[in-house]
């Protein structure tokens, strides 16, 4: 059975698209009567099927050899487009990581939307995003990975603007889409360029062609730069990242899925491109200073939210920034095993947080308080969330980040004060937000404030017992060093490495605790203290930034070719218009009936028209020959 699984595992992307297709009848409200919630039913099973597909086929690719199917898409002359699957245990394991949080995701948003009129449209887009981000999963394909991931630009941008009635809402879902776009055009220019260097456009051709070619450094350096600036929007990295800020005016549902394995599809990308990264090392350290930047700026940026969305959302950005680093620094497994910590630990984060929108009607974090009482479970998630995104012992953060810090990697000095500085930031932002919501007095807006129903409290309880069992699973998986395994060198640096940044993870826990809990900390009085919230509040202002630069640019030049369109082109194409209808005007008055005036008129236009070609120069010659045609001479 599970070897019958594993041979048709490329239909699992089919079982989210083929949710979707049986939504239609009630997104389209051909079906009014039962109202919406069958369409959510049909969607869940599906995604259940995908899920139970995956869990079964998952046991059977350990230690198998990685195996390819291909299809034919367009073979002409030497230009072969083929669409490859990857059957292996990496490829498995990441499917079954998107199955199992699409599934958790959907019984959350059955509660979550219960009450939504348009139920069936949010699950038909859901099975939509699911089959794009399970086909990613698969592909060992570049040109297959492209349009799967233009699937999932347009799925975001039609969850975002979900509630298309609200203004807001419509403009977060087109700067979405729009700031994506710029990085999928710039990414399909290196694919097309790679087309032209590489033997094929597979992940593994990719990286045997990287391993043994020699290119020249400047186009090695463009073509890595073109092919990060996907991954860069995707995962929203500086300077592509304000979209993921906007994409919270989703529901919850959807925003939880794209800070957990959205960003992470993109990641996944770079990951398999990193050989053609090492290439250049221009290109390395432009992933380690775009990431570093991303983790440092984000984290801060964080703290100064008080949409409880939005400060979790900014922390995805600071912990996809630390993958960037592991791959500019060619640690593809600590990327990898940053990428599901990091999935796990946010979701359930994302979980805690709408089971608190759900109940309060209200994001603001400083209008709450005292919520541990009345929601426990919701408390408890949002706890064992924050210990596995930090690096506290036992969760899995911890024997992530003990695996990038051991002697089998040669890692610069500043990683370990980076690591600290993104622990620390994030200790301070997740206390304060815990402080604010579920300690303190209890407010207005939280006075009859029960716990969530079963539909939400499920997968969210489901979640953080996974949560609890990550050590164990990356354990069971081999995906970290056993405890008893000996450290190649540098075995110093990792113990006292990994105590700092323990350490680091404390302070920033401890900071929080001693900062004063005030609901008025959110506007200070003090013109200096008012300032510097404003700076990270608004995102160092680089929206506005934006704005009078590149903006600017786009429009003035938008402006000066409307210009010319309208004054240059049409001009002269209404002048020849004009002069067409003046002579042909003029013309008509010369319809005489002699036959004489008719030829000088021929003559008079070929000698015009002879001026026009010679430029003038022998003007003179040609009335000379014009006369002497009029008078019957022949023309010497």
């Amino acid at each position: 059975m599970a070897e019958f699984l594993l041979k048709t595992s490329w239909f699992i992307p089919f079982y989210g698209l083929i949710g979707a297709v049986l939504t239609l009848p009630w997104s389209i409200n051909l079906i009014r009567r039962t109202g919406p919630r069958p369409a959510a039913y049909f969607n869940l099973f599906m995604t259940s099927l995908a899920c139970l597909h995956g869990s079964v086929a998952l046991p059977a690719t350990w230690g198998m050899v990685p195996q390819q199917l291909t299809f034919e898409w367009l073979s002409f002359a030497d230009l072969d487009l083929s669409l490859v699957l990857e059957i292996s245990s990496l490829n498995m394991g990441a499917l079954t990581l998107v199955t199992a949080m699409s599934l958790l995701t959907q019984l959350y948003a059955l509660g979550y939307l219960e009450k939504e009129w348009s139920l069936a449209r949010f699950f038909g887009l859901m099975g939509f995003f699911e089959a794009a981000l399970s086909g990613i999963a698969l592909s060992d394909s570049l040109l297959l990975t492209y349009g799967l991931l233009e699937m999932l630009t347009l799925s975001t941008y039609l969850l975002v603007g979900f509630w298309y009635a609200q203004p807001l809402v419509v403009t977060a879902a087109r700067d979405a889409f729009l700031t994506k776009r710029v990085g999928d055009v710039i990414l399909l220019m290196g694919l097309v360029t790679l087309a032209t260097y590489s033997p094929g456009l597979t992940f593994s051709e990719i990286g045997q062609w990287a391993a043994t070619v020699e290119l020249p450094p400047l186009t090695a350096t463009l073509l890595g730069l073109a092919l990060i600036a996907g991954p860069i929007g995707k995962c929203a990295q500086f300077p592509l990242h304000l979209w993921l800020d906007e994409a919270m005016e989703a529901p919850n549902p959807a925003s939880l899925m794209r800070n957990s394995v959205v960003v992470g599809s993109g990641a996944y990308v770079l990951i398999k491109l990193q050989p053609v990264f090492a290439l250049s090392p221009w290109v390395s350290d432009t992933l380690i200073a775009v990431g570093a930047l991303t983790a440092i700026g984000a984290s801060l940026v964080a703290i100064a939210q008080i949409d409880i969305k939005r400060t979790l959302s900014h922390s995805t950005s600071a912990y996809l920034g630390l993958v960037f680093v592991a791959v500019g620094l060619e640690h593809v497994d600590i990327a990898l095993l940053l990428l599901l910590t990091h999935a796990v630990a946010k979701s359930l984060l994302f979980m805690s947080a709408g089971s608190i929108i759900f109940t309060t009607s209200n994001q603001d974090i400083t209008e709450m308080g005292g919520l541990w009482s009345r929601m426990p479970a919701t408390t408890v998630a949002f706890i064992v969330g924050s210990l596995g995104l930090l690096s506290l012992f036992p969760l899995g953060m911890f024997w992530t980040l003990r695996h990038w810090l051991s002697g089998m990697w040669s890692n610069p000095d500043g990683l370990i004060l980076l690591l600290m500085a993104v622990n620390c930031l994030s200790g301070v932002n997740l206390l304060r937000v815990f402080r604010l919501v579920f300690l303190g007095e209890i407010q207005a807006k939280t006075r009859r404030i029960p716990e969530i129903g079963w539909a939400m409290a499920l997968p969210m309880v489901s979640l953080t017992i996974i949560t609890l069992l990550m050590p164990l699973m990356l354990e069971r998986w081999q995906l970290l060093l056993s405890m008893t395994s000996p450290v190649v060198e540098r075995d110093g640096l990792q113990y006292w490495g990994l105590l700092l940044i323990v350490l680091a993870s404390a302070l920033g826990v401890a900071i929080a605790a001693a900062l004063p809990l005030s609901r008025t900390l959110s506007r200070p009085i003090r013109r200096s203290t008012r300032f510097l919230q404003d700076l990270l509040a608004y995102d160092f202002y680089i929206d506005r930034v934006y704005r009078v630069t590149v903006v600017w640019m786009v429009n003035t030049c938008s402006q000066v070719a409307a210009w010319i369109d309208l004054y240059v082109v049409d001009g002269i194409v209404n002048a020849v218009g004009l002069a067409t209808i003046l002579s042909g005007q003029g013309l008509k008055y010369s319809a005489s009936g002699q036959s004489q005036l008719y030829v000088v008129t021929i003559m008079v236009g070929v000698g015009v028209l002879l001026v026009v070609i010679t430029g003038g120069a022998n003007l003179l010659d040609s009335l000379q020959h014009v006369l002497q045609l009029w008078h019957g001479n022949p023309v010497p």
